[in-house]
This record gives C-alpha cells, sequence and structure tokens, in this order.
C-alpha cells in the first residue's frame, strides 16, 4: 500500500478552475440579487455578506481537504475532495422568500439580511442535527434515487444553463469546449502537459476580449478596491429571533434545510460511488457548521456539499484544489475582487468545465448503478426536467411583462398542463427520489418496501413539502398543509394500497 500524500497534483489546477467557477458565479448572483433586487446598500452586500461567505468557504473547504487528505493515507489511493460551496436553490429560495418579502413591506434591507441571517442559521442547525440520522436515510436508500435526483439537476440545471451559453456565442464558447472534450472524452493531453481547464480559461477570456465581448470600463470602475475583513454578527442574529416576522418564514426554512442534508447526503452516494467513501456523520456536520458559521459572520446564504465530485475525481483532483478554492475565494471576497474577476473572465470561458461536470454526474446515475435500475434513474429526471421547465416558462413570462398567476392557469393550460408541471416542481428533490426509490423497489420485485415508499410520499405531500404551491399574480409559491396537495395524499395512499395488497398476493401464490 503507498502511503504518500502530496496536497498539490496536476488534476488539481483543472478542478481548481471548475469550482472556482462555479463559486464565482454564485458570488456574481449573490452581489446581483442583494443589490438589485432587495436595493441592499454596497457596504451591507461587500462588506458583510461577502466575507461571510468567504469565512464559512474557507472553514468547509479546509476540512474536506483534510478529510481527502485522511482517506488517502487510510487507503493507499488518492482521495478527491468534497467539493462545497454555496447552495444555489437556497439562494435564491431566502433571497425570493425570506428577504425580499420584509423588503417589499417594510422597506428595510437591514431587517431582511437580519432575516436572512436567522434563516441561514436554521438551514445549518437542521443539516447539523441530520448529520446523526443521515447514515441510516443514506443506508436504505436506493443508489438509484440518490443520484438520478442529482442526474436531473446535473441535465437540467447545470448543463443546458452553460450549454446554452456556449451556442449562445460559438466563437467564444466552441474553443474552450473543444479542449475541455479533448483531454476528458478524448483522453488527449494538451501540449507540455497544460491542463485544460486552464486553456479553456486563458482561450475563452482573450477570444472575449478579442471580439469585443467585455468591457474595459467595467474592468476599471471595479479596480476600486477595499479591505472587508470579517466580523461577527451575532447581535443582529439575535435581534432577528425576536422579530415578530420570523414565525412565518420557518414554512420556508424547514424545508430548505431538508432539501440541503438530502443533497448532501445523495452528493455523499455519489462520491461513493466514484470511489471515495467518506463517513456520513463528519461530513454532514462540517456542511451544517459551516453553514451556522456563514450565518454568525454575515452571510444569508447556506452552504453545502456540491454536486459534480465524480467529474473532479475524472480531472485528477486531489485535496489542494479544494485548498486553492477556499484561500482565493477568500482572497476575492476580502479585497473586494469579485467586481475586478467578474469583469475580466466572462462566464463562457469556463461553461465548457461546468457542462462537462455535469455530463459526468449524469452518466454516473447510470453507470454507477445496477443495469435493471435504469428505468428508476429516467423517472426520477422527470421532476427535475418539470422544475426546469417550469424556470423557463416563469422566465419568459417575465420577459414578456407578465407571470403565470396574470396569464392565468386556465389560459395556459390550454397549451401544456401546466399544473401537473409545478405540481412535480415543487419540492422535486424529494420527489424525484421518492419516485426513483419506488421504481427500484418494483424493479427488485420488493412491493412492500415500493408501497412503503409510496406512503412516506403521501406523508411528504401532506406537508406540501411537495407538491404544494399557491399561485399568486406575482409569483407560485410554495403552500403548506394538505389543503392543497390533498388529491396526491389519496392518489399515494392509493398507489401504496395496490403495491402493498396485490404484492402480497403475488407473494402469496
Amino acid at each position: 500500500m503507498n502511503n504518500s500524500f502530496s496536497w498539490w497534483t496536476r488534476g488539481d489546477l483543472d478542478g481548481f478552475f471548475g469550482l472556482f467557477v462555479d463559486n464565482l458565479i454564485q458570488l456574481i448572483l449573490i452581489t446581483v440579487l442583494c443589490t438589485g433586487l432587495l436595493d441592499m446598500p454596497a457596504e451591507l452586500v461587500f462588506g458583510r455578506i461577502l466575507p461571510g461567505v468567504a469565512v464559512s468557504l474557507l472553514v468547509g473547504n479546509l476540512f474536506y481537504a483534510w478529510q481527502a487528505r485522511r482517506l488517502s493515507l487510510a487507503t493507499g489511493q488518492p482521495a478527491t475532495a468534497l467539493p462545497y460551496g454555496v447552495n444555489t436553490v437556497s439562494l435564491f429560495a431566502y433571497v425570493l422568500f425570506v428577504m425580499l418579502p420584509i423588503v417589499k413591506t417594510t422597506g428595510n434591507a437591514e431587517l431582511a439580511w437580519q432575516m436572512g441571517l436567522v434563516a441561514c442559521f436554521g438551514s445549518g442547525v437542521i443539516e447539523l442535527a441530520g448529520a446523526w440520522i443521515g447514515g441510516r436515510v443514506k443506508r436504505i436508500t436506493p443508489r438509484a434515487a440518490m443520484l438520478a435526483t442529482l442526474a436531473g439537476i446535473a441535465i437540467t440545471f447545470i448543463s443546458m444553463d452553460f450549454a446554452f451559453r456556449i451556442f449562445a456565442d460559438p466563437l467564444v464558447g466552441f474553443a474552450p469546449l473543444a479542449l475541455i472534450f479533448m483531454q476528458y472524452i478524448g483522453r488527449l493531453q494538451l501540449p507540455r502537459g497544460i491542463p485544460a481547464g486552464l486553456a479553456a480559461v486563458i482561450v475563452g477570456t482573450v477570444l472575449a476580449w478579442s471580439l469585443g465581448r467585455m468591457d474595459a470600463a467595467a474592468v476599471t470602475a471595479a479596480m476600486d478596491l477595499h479591505l472587508y475583513l470579517p466580523s461577527l454578527y451575532l447581535f443582529d442574529l439575535a435581534r432577528a429571533f425576536e422579530s415578530p416576522e420570523l414565525i412565518g418564514f420557518v414554512a420556508v426554512i424547514l424545508p430548505m434545510g431538508l432539501f440541503n442534508l438530502i443533497g448532501s447526503l445523495q452528493n455523499l452516494e455519489s462520491a461513493e460511488a466514484a470511489g471515495d467513501i467518506y463517513p456520513v456523520k463528519p461530513s454532514l456536520a462540517a456542511n451544517g457548521i459551516g453553514t451556522i458559521v456563514a450565518a454568525c459572520f454575515g452571510s444569508c446564504f447556506p452552504t453545502t456539499i456540491y454536486i459534480g465530485h465524480p467529474a473532479w475525481k475524472s480531472m485528477g483532483a486531489g485535496a489542494g484544489y479544494s485548498v486553492a478554492n477556499g484561500v482565493v475565494i477568500t482572497l476575492l471576497c476580502c479585497f473586494g475582487l469579485v467586481g475586478v474577476a467578474t469583469a475580466l473572465i466572462p462566464i463562457e470561458a469556463g461553461a465548457a468545465i461546468l457542462l462537462w461536470i455535469g455530463i459526468v454526474i449524469a452518466a454516473q446515475a447510470f453507470r454507477d448503478t445496477p443495469p435493471h435500475h435504469a428505468p428508476a434513474v429516467v423517472v426520477g429526471l422527470i421532476p427535475a426536467i418539470a422544475a426546469w421547465g417550469l424556470l423557463m416558462l416563469e422566465s419568459g413570462l417575465r420577459a414578456a411583462g407578465t407571470t403565470v398567476g396574470t396569464v392565468g392557469i386556465n389560459t395556459l393550460a390550454m397549451q401544456l398542463p401546466v399544473t401537473g408541471m409545478i405540481a412535480l416542481g415543487q419540492g422535486f428533490i424529494f420527489t424525484s427520489m421518492l419516485l426513483a426509490a419506488m421504481t427500484a423497489s418494483l424493479l427488485d420485485g420488493r412491493f412492500r418496501i415500493a408501497a412503503n415508499w409510496a406512503f412516506a410520499a403521501a406523508l411528504f405531500s401532506s406537508t406540501g413539502i411537495i407538491h404544494g404551491y399557491n399561485v399568486t399574480e406575482a409569483a407560485i409559491l410554495n403552500a403548506y398543509g394538505p389543503a392543497t396537495t390533498w388529491p396526491f395524499v389519496i392518489g399515494y395512499l392509493t398507489v401504496g394500497a395496490c403495491f402493498w395488497l396485490l404484492g402480497r398476493e403475488q407473494a402469496d401464490g
């Protein structure tokens, strides 16, 4: 057994660029949404929120790098650190459904930020508590159910978005795509051993500037730098707990915490399928602690174990890419360099890396599950596709100056079954796992287990965590409780009864 370990390998450079671009996009989203949509002052965003994000990412990335080192020394095999960063789904959820309502009703950006701190803190507590039950959930859930959900997210919210970016500007996007595909699909090494990720970013950036796609004035404007050191905001966090508005947001915080917990479990399963078996409890606990740290230092946005470990492992990344990502992101946030990086590097330069990551994740769902479970994987893709389709529909309507509620469900239903799309999209990560687990159990002939998954789906439906929604003129909102989901509760109970009774009859026969 070879017990040697290196903190940096050639694959870490490619891994760093992939994870860095992913995290940079989250930082850009935070900046745009907080300053534009929430009308927060720049001092609040750059002076409090982004330094808080930096602390949480540094803590988490260093832990997962240390964990990879420990695994590598224990097994004698190279181990890839779990990728880690800001949770995109929670980012949008807390901006749109926690902080934005506060801004609209009070006009108080400071209070909105404080309420975001509580939401982030609550999510971290749920994730930390879930570390003690996560192992059991992982043991009883078929791998197809875990990986199918990730595959659905990878195909839609990752691969499709970046594929669109590449094909929107082929003069910039195609050359980086060719470099990534040549090395990671064709297994062709680039001259002098240059990592494809580095080459893709350089080539894409040079092409974008050469073709006039970038704005030099934006770089100049972004060069007005300041030092923003992280600070503790425990008093602001405590004040938010006293706010009467808090109780109204528990219905958002609780499901999002569970969402993050399940997503992290799925990503641990993905890492195990790729060959890196990390212990569940410390991995989830570190994730929860990272989110709690984020809230204490001013960030409103939970962190999570990222989707994409198999892709980074296929690049040959180890522990160093995680350390480098944590350090560089910290420097960007604390020195006000997020705007500079955004102005210098086009998203299209790194889009091919993220497209490749999505492809690898989707392929893994079929490759690393039993072949006869392939139908379960396909079933698990459907809710994510529905959620993505709904996002495209809503985005198109907003661009036209309207919404689903304004147009009317009945009007839209004349062209497509929009109510089914919305129902599948609400809580899709849970729906995907439940349907895929149900299907995998049927494929194995385990009808009573399939019935239990159907009964679990009925329970989730009764809370509104899945399928619950309310269409208003402004947006499609989550709706909790059985008042709007009772048809799904009855439907899943009927499905479970069929599986249980007919399966027992077959077993008796």
